[in-house]
C-alpha cells in the first residue's frame, strides 16, 4: 500500500491529508493561530469552586473559563503545587525536581475545596480543546510528548506501549529508560521507540527535560493567565503523531514548514529524509493530488459509496447519527438478506473512514439496514471492529441492538471537522440574483486592468475555476489568455483551482499576498467608491 502525506499551508490554517493508494483516509486541519490546543501548558488562577461538581473553573485567558475536575488534579498534586509555589516564591534559580522531596498523595475520594482555594495560582495543561459553548478541559498532571516517549513530572512509573509485543524488547526499553531518566520523572515509552538505540532515546529525554526547564523559567517571569509551553510548530506536532517510516512521500507547499518537517524527520527517521519534498508548483497542492475533489465528495450531509448506496450523517451537541441507505441498488427479493449484508459491510468501511476523516468523537449511533439473520448481524459487528482496529483514537463498539442500531464511543478531544461542501454564489453573495455569466470574462478583464495599470502589479497569479480556465485558454493562438498576455504583459499566470466556485476568482502577487479587488458594485453596496486593499497575510507566514 502506497502511503503519502500532503501538507497544505495556508495563511489561516494548515491541512494535512493522509492518502493510501491515492484515497483520502485522514484529514487534519489546524488553525495557525489556534489557542488552547491539546498539550499547551498555562499558568492560571482559580476563578470559581464548584463543590457540587467537585471541580473548579480556572482562568487561563480563554473566553470561557477552563474546567478542572478533582480527578484531573492527579494523585501527586500536593507535591506539584508545593513545587510550583516554591518556584514562584524564589525566582533566583530554577528548582530541580530530581532533588525535590515529594509529599503524600491526595485522597482520590477527596473534595476540590480541600485542595484548591479561590485565587490560587496553578499550572495546568489543556486535555480537551474548547468545543461548542464549553471552555477547555484541564489537567494538572503535566506531560511532554516526544516521538519515542512521553515525559511525566512527579511520577516514577515507567510504562511500555502495549503494541510492543516482544517481552525481551520491553525489558530492554524499561532498563534503558530506568538508567537515563532523572528521579521524580515518569515515562511512557511509545511504540516508535521499539528497537531504538540508547543514544536516540537519551537525546529525546534531554529535549523533553529542556521543555520542562524552559516552562519553569517562563513561570518565574510571568503572571497568570499566561501560556508557558506550546508546540514549536503546528505542522510538526501533527506529523509527530501520524508520521510513519512507511510513507513514500511527504509533500509540503511552504518553504518554512518544509524546513521544520525536514529537520524533524532527519532526527526521528534519517533514512527517510528523501521522502520529504517541497512542492513549488503554482497549481494548488490539494488539486494536484486529487484531495480537493475527495474532500468535496467525502464531507457534507450525504456521502455516497459503491453500488449506489449512501449514508446520511447528522451532528448534534451530544452525539452523531448515521443512517445507512441502499439507494438505487437493485435488490432481488429472493436475496434481500444478502443484499442488506453487502450494503452494510460496505457502509461499515465508509463509516470507519468518515470517523477518522471528520475526527468524530463522543457517541456515534448507526442505523444499519435491518437484517434478520443473527449470523449476519454478528458478521457485521466483527467487520466493524476489524476496520476500526487501525483507528488511533480510543473507541468502544457495541453489537447491534434489537432495533438494528450500533453504538460506538470514540475519544473526543476537539470539535468535529465539519467542512461545508455547499458553495455560496460568488456573483450574488446569497441574494439569489446573479450577474450574467456571459460577461464574466469582461469582469476579469476589468480586474486585470486595475491590477496592472492602477496598482502597478505585473507579476501575479489569477486563480479561477477549472471550467473557466479551460474556456479562457481554449484555442491556443486565438485564446482569451493569449490576448490578455499581449495587452497586460506575460508576467501574470492564470491557474485552475478546484476549491473555487464556478464564477469565483482570487489574485495573488509574486509574494503570495492576496490582492482584494472586490468592488462595491459586486455586492450591490450603496457606496460607489472602489475599495481595493492588499491583504497583510501571506501564504506560509503566521497571521
Amino acid at each position: 500500500m502506497k502511503s503519502e502525506l500532503i501538507v497544505d499551508v495556508q495563511p489561516k490554517d494548515i491541512s494535512i491529508a493522509l492518502l493510501e493508494d491515492g484515497r483520502l483516509m485522514s484529514l487534519q486541519r489546524e488553525a495557525r493561530n489556534v489557542k488552547y490546543a491539546v498539550g499547551d501548558v498555562y499558568f492560571g488562577k482559580v476563578k470559581k469552586l464548584m463543590p457540587g461538581l467537585n471541580a473548579a473553573f480556572v482562568d487561563i485567558g480563554s473566553e470561557k473559563d477552563a474546567f478542572l475536575h478533582y480527578l484531573d488534579l492527579g494523585s501527586q498534586f500536593s507535591s506539584f503545587d508545593s513545587f510550583i509555589q516554591g518556584a514562584i516564591g524564589d525566582t533566583s534559580k530554577i528548582p530541580q525536581l530530581s532533588k525535590f522531596k515529594c509529599l503524600p498523595d491526595i485522597d482520590k475520594h477527596g473534595s476540590v475545596s480541600d485542595v484548591l482555594k479561590l485565587g490560587q495560582q496553578v499550572v495546568v495543561q489543556v486535555s480537551k480543546e474548547p468545543i461548542s459553548t464549553k471552555g477547555p478541559r484541564l489537567t494538572a498532571e503535566l506531560s511532554f510528548t516526544g516521538r519515542f516517549m512521553v515525559l511525566i513530572p512527579f511520577s516514577n512509573k515507567i510504562s511500555i506501549s502495549q503494541k510492543i509485543k516482544a517481552t525481551g524488547e520491553k525489558m530492554r526499553l524499561k532498563m534503558l529508560i530506568e538508567s537515563i531518566k532523572p528521579k521524580n520523572f515518569g515515562v511512557i515509552v511509545r511504540t516508535s521507540a521499539e528497537n531504538k538505540r540508547v543514544a536516540e532515546l537519551n537525546n529525546e529525554m534531554n529535549t523533553l527535560l529542556r521543555c520542562w526547564e524552559e516552562m519553569l523559567e517562563k513561570l518565574q517571569k510571568t503572571t497568570p493567565p499566561a501560556l508557558l509551553h506550546e508546540e514549536d510548530s503546528r505542522a510538526v506536532s501533527i506529523i509527530r503523531d501520524i508520521f510513519s517510516p512507511s510513507f513514500e512521500n511527504v509533500f509540503v507547499n511552504d518553504a518554512e514548514t518544509y524546513s521544520q518537517i525536514y529537520n524533524y524527520v532527519s532526527l526521528i527517521a534519517p533514512e527517510r529524509i528523501e521522502a520529504v519534498k517541497l512542492y513549488a508548483k503554482d497549481e494548488p497542492i490539494f488539486d494536484t493530488f486529487n484531495v480537493t475533489k475527495q474532500i468535496k465528495s467525502s464531507f457534507g450531509k450525504t456521502v455516497s459509496f459503491k453500488s449506489g448506496a449512501y449514508i446520511i450523517i447528522e451532528h448534534t451537541e451530544a452525539l452523531h447519527v448515521i443512517d445507512v441507505n441502499s439507494g438505487n441498488r437493485n435488490k432481488n427479493a429472493d436475496n434481500q438478506e444478502e443484499n442488506a449484508l453487502d450494503v452494510n459491510i460496505r457502509a461499515a468501511d465508509e463509516i470507519a473512514r468518515q470517523l477518522r476523516l471528520r475526527d468524530m468523537g463522543g457517541i456515534i449511533v448507526i442505523d444499519f439496514i435491518d437484517m434478520n439473520s443473527a449470523e449476519h448481524r454478528q458478521k457485521l459487528y466483527e467487520h466493524m471492529r476489524d476496520v476500526m482496529a487501525n483507528d488511533r483514537a480510543r473507541h468502544n463498539i457495541l453489537p447491534l441492538s434489537k432495533f438494528g442500531l450500533m453504538q460506538i464511543t470514540r475519544q473526543r478531544v476537539r470539535a468535529v471537522l465539519d467542512i461545508e461542501t455547499m458553495e455560496t454564489c460568488p456573483s450574488c453573495y446569497g441574494k439569489g440574483m446573479v450577474q450574467p455569466s456571459l460577461l464574466f470574462t469582461d469582469r476579469l478583464h476589468e480586474k486585470l486592468d486595475y491590477v496592472v495599470n492602477h496598482l502597478h502589479v505585473s507579476e501575479f497569479i489569477l486563480y479561477v475555476h477549472p471550467y473557466v480556465d479551460a474556456y479562457i485558454k481554449k484555442g491556443l493562438l486565438k485564446s482569451i489568455y493569449r490576448k490578455w498576455h499581449k495587452e497586460f504583459g506575460r508576467k501574470f499566470k492564470i491557474v485552475p483551482n478546484q476549491s473555487l466556485a464556478y464564477l469565483e476568482y482570487r489574485i495573488y502577487d509574486k509574494d503570495r499576498n492576496e490582492i482584494d479587488v472586490k468592488e462595491d458594485k459586486d455586492t450591490n453596496s450603496s457606496s460607489v467608491e472602489k475599495q481595493v486593499s492588499k491583504s497583510n497575510r501571506s501564504v506560509g507566514k503566521d497571521d
